[in-house]
């Protein structure tokens, strides 16, 4: 009405001065009326579901693999919630989790974790002396608790020999062998027949890899690597004698000092105490010679 008014003040030729064209007092107008008119606006649809069910679905999906969409909703109404299977559904694909029945079952890594706890694996691996001299060293490493067990060290194995390292073994596990059910071997010819009964007595059964396949047997070919990295590589072998030595010292740190990730960092067979470092004094212990350090709680 102002613009109006002044309109009638200014000639025509002068009107170019407004610093608005008409089209903004139009577009104002229409503003106005849509913010007097405007009624509360009512989300249309189902209400979001409530975190705290999100979080229980996933919860019972994790916890019971077995378990499809159908099964997770009646448990749900069976604790109050009511909510509908295709939400369920919903739900847990959002969340990468398969909600149809074919999650039925282990998965791998369940799968292979329950095995390990039944199964122990051996190999051999050499070591050269400083005048050339090659030495076997059979071990024998538990899967469950990557505990390692040196057997024997010779210059010459046998058929024989092995079948004899392998009784020792037995012995030296005593009733921790009832709990195993499989050994895992490469086909190398020295694990002979005897061998084989050896272990087929005490109800452990044999698990050969394919040829030409050391990733068959990792979990050994990786306990050759590192104590290749942390001893034989980093040390003068004189001897059979020498290295028994060596060997014994540092598998004894190796199971019961040295931290596992596949463990949460804690030794195949730890201490029973718990050090608190807020009132401990830590000390260093020199392995091999200073080669490998341990630390313990100050007397």
């Amino acid at each position: 009405m102002v613009l109006a008014a002044l309109s009638r003040l200014l000639p025509r030729a002068r009107w170019s001065a407004f610093f608005v064209t008409p089209a903004t007092p139009l577009r104002r107008h229409r503003q106005l009326l849509a913010r007097h008119w405007t009624y509360p606006h009512t989300p249309r649809g189902r209400r979001p579901v409530d975190r705290e069910i999100r979080e229980l679905v996933l919860r019972l999906a994790r916890e019971n693999p077995t378990w499809g969409h159908r099964r997770v909703q009646g448990e749900l109404i069976g604790l109050g919630y009511r909510i509908a299977a295709s939400t369920v559904w919903k739900i847990l694909h959002r969340a990468g989790v398969d909600p149809a029945p074919r999650r039925a079952g282990p998965t791998w890594r369940q799968f292979l974790t329950a095995q390990a706890h039944t199964i122990l694996a051996c190999d051999f691996f050499t070591v050269d002396t400083v005048l050339l001299k090659r030495i076997y060293v059979l071990f024998f490493v538990e899967l469950a608790t990557r505990q390692v067990q040196v057997v024997g060290v010779t210059a010459h194995p046998t058929g024989a020999w092995v079948t004899q390292q392998a009784r020792n073994l037995l012995m030296d596990l005593g009733d921790r062998a009832d709990g195993l059910r499989f050994l895992l071997r490469d086909r190398d010819t020295k694990f002979t027949v005897a061998f084989d009964a050896v272990f087929a007595a005490a109800g452990i059964d044999m698990i050969r890899t394919p040829p030409q396949a050391p990733r068959a047997n990792a979990f050994a070919e990786r306990r050759v690597g590192t104590v290749r990295r942390e001893c034989t590589d980093r040390i003068l072998i004189a001897g059979e004698r020498h290295l028994a030595g060596v060997l014994t010292e540092y598998t004894a740190h190796y199971n019961r000092h040295r931290p596992h990730r596949s463990l949460d960092q804690r030794p195949p067979n730890p201490p029973p105490h718990v050090v608190d470092l807020t009132t401990a004094r830590v000390q260093r212990h020199p392995i091999l010679g200073g080669l490998i350090n341990k630390y313990s709680q100050a007397a």
